[in-house]
Order: C-alpha cells, then structure tokens, then sequence
C-alpha cells in the first residue's frame, strides 16, 4: 500500500513538473509554485510570447524571441486578415490591404440606398405598366404558373415581375394549317368504299385567350385531331365521284367546320374556326393511272350519251314540227282543196327537181329543163384560170 501511494505521488509531481514546459504553461523562468512571474507589462503569461511569462499562452503563437524583434505573422493574423469581412483597415491592429469604398455624398451619406430605390423605381415601371394592342389580349399568372386575370386592349397596371407575368397574344390573326402538309399522302374512305387522298386547310384564331392558354394541354394538336374526325366523317358521305368532280365539296367543306366548331366549343378550347379549304383530291398514286384510264372511258361514255340526247331531242323536235306543219295543212286542205293540191304538188316538185340535173321530156313537146342551183354549185367549183396563161 506504501508503495501504490509512492507511486501516485511520483506521478502527480511529474505531471506538476511538465506543466512548466507544456504549451500553454509559461515559457520557463518562473517559480514551481504556480505563481507566474508577471511580464514587464504586467500581463500574466507572458504577453505576446516573450521569454518572461509564467501563464498559459496560445499554442499556436512562435515562441519568444528577442525583444523588439518584429515576428512573422500569425495563424490569428492572417484569418483575421483573409477573413470574410475582408482585411481590417488601419488602426485595427495588422497590415490591410487596399480596399474599395463607394464615393460619399456631400452630407458624408452612402449613395447605396439612393441607387437601390431608383433600381428598384425602374423595375417597377417598367415590369408593372403593360400595353396591350388593339386586337390583343393578355393573361396574367402568378409567378407564371397560375392564371390569375386577363388584360384588355389599353394601358394596364400589374404587380411587378415576378409576382405577375404578362402573356401577350394576336387574337385577330388568322391562322392556318395544313392538313397533312406538302409531299404527304393522306388516304380517306369514301361512301361507296373507294379510297382518296386528300388535302386541306384549316383556318382559325383565337376566340378566348384565356381558356386557349390554359384549359387544353395542346389546342393546336387538338384542332388537328378535331379536323381530320370530321373530315373523315364528312367524306364517308359522299361517293367517289362528288369527292373527285367537286360536286360534293363545298357541303363536306361546310360539313367539317360545322362539326369542329361543336367538338371544340364542347372542349372550351377557346379556338374559333373560319373555314375549311379542300385543297387537292386525287387517287391513291398506286391506282392514278387506272384511275385516270377509269375517269376518261366515263367521260367518253358520257359524251356520248350527251350526244345521244340531242339527237333525240333534234328528232322528237322534227316530228313535232311536221306534225304540228300537217294539222295546219290539213285545216287548209279542208277549207279549199284544189288550191291546197296544187301547192303541195309545186313544192314537192320543187324540192325534188333543186336535186337533180336530169332533162325533163313531154310528149309532143321538148321542154329543157336547166337545174340553175346545180350550175351554179359546179360553176363555182371549177378551178379558175390563172393569169397569163
């Protein structure tokens, strides 16, 4: 047990003996005591690190020197110098560096405040007056995301960017699109099952700015979906060729903006439709020829029966005619019959013997008989002698 006590009291007076030489005991030169030798400047310790103090002092301080010998910097020094409030101006204790001051107001005031207000006064004015053109509209969202109002056309006042963003859009502008643009093939079923390819134009504009912005995810998809449906619908009513003579066109044409505009104004697109234009029909390149081979045999086949027509008209026309010349004769015929003979002999006479060139013999008598007309015909067909033979 002697022992053991022994022991501890070794240890605790070795622990007592480093105390002195330890970092953040004096620098030596002091009594075991523990009293520390106070420094020339009466600070315990030590001060600054010279050779005479006896109390702790920071570690990371160079140990004493010379007295007045100028020491390197510190660890202290130079993160109060690099620190974030940059490096501290002369009288502060250190060297600073050169530093950035913004020019004074006579009255020794910042300009800072006053420049903030007037940055602050423009973007104001500029972010919160909106002029809107005649034709337009606006929406107005919060932040931009959620619509908050519409703005009409004038001058309006909102609350700056961003607490309101301003969308501005043409609402009287037509717009069109084609349907299903150049170089491409769009095949449409007909009433009698037959197959054409189609195209045509739509034209629109913005009826409600407001419900086109928000209420469809993508209202220009939707018009070209809407359109081709009502397209479709409209052709499989027709045959063939009303598609292909444009005899049905101008119904499918009224047809399809009839059923846009429902199916839109059902989906609160905001869209209005101005009209339908069918642009080009034709037959599917892989049949143009046999369909062109098809299209010419109609046609000849209707010429002809056009032709056909006439004919009978000129005929059925003829016959009454004849008719109609006979019942008047006839009522002549009965009011004077000698005289009515007699003139239907002379002018059958006639229209036989204008188309003959025969000599006409009476017994007892020669009389010569000269077809006028016919001499004429061939005096005028003779070849006329030229000049100088």
């Amino acid at each position: 047990m002697d022992g053991w006590r022994e022991r501890f009291g070794n240890g605790l007076k070795g622990l007592a003996m480093a105390g002195k030489n330890n970092p953040w005991g004096g620098a030596g030169g002091g009594d075991e005591s523990g009293d520390g030798g106070a420094s020339g400047d009466g600070n315990p310790g030590g001060g600054s690190g010279g050779s005479g103090g006896d109390g702790p002092r920071n570690p990371w301080l160079p140990g004493g020197g010379e007295p007045g010998k100028r020491r390197s910097a510190s660890i202290e020094d130079i993160f109060k110098n690099r620190g974030p409030e940059g490096p501290r101006r002369a009288g502060g204790g250190g060297g600073g560096g050169p530093t950035f001051r913004l020019p004074e107001r006579p009255d020794g005031k910042s300009w800072v405040p006053i420049i903030v207000s007037g940055v602050a006064l423009v973007w104001v004015a500029v972010t919160s007056f909106h002029f809107v053109q005649p034709g337009e509209e606006a929406v107005v969202t919060w932040f931009g995301g959620k619509y908050s109002h519409a703005l009409e056309s004038g001058t309006n006042i909102t609350a700056p960017w961003p607490i309101h963003l301003v969308e501005k859009e043409n609402v009287t502008q037509i717009r069109s699109e084609e349907v299903p643009g150049t170089n491409t093939e769009k095949l449409i079923l007909t009433g009698d099952q037959n197959l054409v390819d189609l195209s045509y134009l739509i034209r629109w504009n913005i009826s409600d700015l407001a419900l086109y912005k928000y209420q469809l995810n993508d209202p220009r998809n939707a018009l070209l979906e809407i359109g081709e449906a009502a397209m479709r619908a409209a052709v499989a009513r027709q045959k063939l060729d009303d598609v292909l003579t444009g005899a049905g066109r101008a119904e499918i044409e009224q047809d399809v903006r009839t059923a846009m505009q429902a199916r839109l104004d059902a989906y609160r697109s905001g869209i209005s439709v101005q009209g339908i234009e069918i642009n080009k029909v034709d037959p599917p390149s892989r049949v143009e020829e046999a369909f062109k081979d098809v299209s010419s045999a109609q046609q000849d086949a209707d010429a002809a029966i056009n032709r056909s027509r006439a004919v009978a008209q000129q005929t059925l026309a003829r016959a009454q005619g004849d008719a109609s010349e006979f019942n008047d004769i006839y009522e002549e015929y009965k009011m004077a019959p000698e005289v009515t003979r007699r003139r239907l002999y002379y002018e059958t006479m006639e229209q036989i013997l204008s188309k003959t060139d025969k000599t006409i013999v009476e017994s007892g008598n020669v009389t010569p008989y000269l077809p006028l007309p016919e001499l004429k015909r061939r005096a005028q067909q003779a070849p006329q002698p030229q000049q100088g033979e």
